[in-house]
């Protein structure tokens, strides 16, 4: 790179990162921490930010991660795979797709929660010419307004199968 060039860099980096403390500053000094330390309330003009320590549910298992994880009145879950009694289920990505969702329910439904309540899911294809057949299934599964998402093509999934999804939840 010319000197230029990184003496630009350089400019850059030093506003982006003197930005970053100025707004850090900002919002500690218009922190409010309640007296239990568990939740610090943010406010600058008109906005709130709540922040709450997270509640892990579920030990995963024989597996490193647990279920879900809340953290104010939003459920993060962990991806899920078409697993029924431990096994992953025959069929291809449709019916894996169809256990997902009914594994995604009961884990809402174990914390308080429901279809309706997702905003985000990200689902994982090993073959994107199993897109449509995906598509269908999620359709019969949401209602609109549809979460947002992001499907990503992929190399493989845990346990061989075709599809996970993982999902976050709001109240």
């Amino acid at each position: 790179m010319s000197t230029y060039t990184n003496k630009l860099i350089s400019a850059f980096s030093s506003a982006l990162l003197t930005g970053a403390c100025l707004f850090t500053v900002t919002v500690s000094a218009n922190a409010a921490v309640s007296p239990d330390a568990d939740t610090v309330a943010i406010t600058h003009k008109n906005a709130k930010v709540s922040k709450s320590k997270p509640i892990f549910y579920g030990d995963g298992g024989a597996y490193p991660f647990s279920d879900a994880v809340r953290v104010g009145d939003t459920l993060y879950l962990s991806g899920q795979i078409g697993f029924k009694n431990d096994k992953l289920v025959k069929g291809g990505v449709k019916a894996e797709t169809k256990q997902i969702f009914d594994n995604i329910q009961a884990i809402l439904l174990q914390y308080g929660y429901q279809k309706s309540n997702l905003i985000k899911c990200s689902a994982m294809l090993t073959d994107m010419k199993d897109f449509a057949d995906f598509n269908k299934v999620y359709q019969t599964e949401l209602a609109k307004p549809y979460p947002v998402r992001s499907t990503f093509g992929v190399a493989g999934l845990a346990a061989g199968a075709s599809v996970e999804i993982e999902c976050i939840a709001a109240k």
